[in-house]
């Protein structure tokens, strides 16, 4: 087994990390919407995330109907982080196809480089 390449997202922005590993998932700046539910309680969709690997294509019911879908796994870990719509039957549900979601308990939000340096500026003027 070889090593592992990852892919960081995220420069400039508030990041989302596996909570298992660290491993960089996604930005702020990817972020559509916090109004969903997961598994395990709230969860948010994004337009794109990194270091994940994809299960087969499986059709679920969901409470805004009939989905096409893949679960979503950290590359690193192999920690279920989600899934990522494939498709929609209904039209009006068109617009989550090809995004993803990450289950709010399953992952944390940090600063990077970038967001700590201009808070440890703020605090200096301050």
């Amino acid at each position: 087994m070889g090593r592992v390449f990852l892919t960081h997202i995220g420069t400039g922005t508030r990041c989302f990390n596996c909570k298992e590993c660290s491993t960089n998932l996604t930005s702020r700046e990817e972020l559509i919407s916090t109004r969903f539910t997961g598994a395990t309680g709230r969860a948010f969709l994004f337009s794109r995330a990194v270091n994940l690997y994809y299960t087969e294509v499986q059709e679920r019911q969901m409470l805004t109907g009939r989905h096409m879908v893949r679960d979503v796994w950290c590359v690193n870990c192999n920690s279920k982080l989600g899934w990522v719509y494939e498709f929609a039957t209904d039209d009006s549900q068109r617009y989550k196809e090809g995004r993803v979601i990450l289950e709010r308990q399953l992952i944390t939000e940090e600063e990077t480089f970038k967001d700590a340096v201009i808070a440890q500026q703020s605090d200096d003027t301050n």
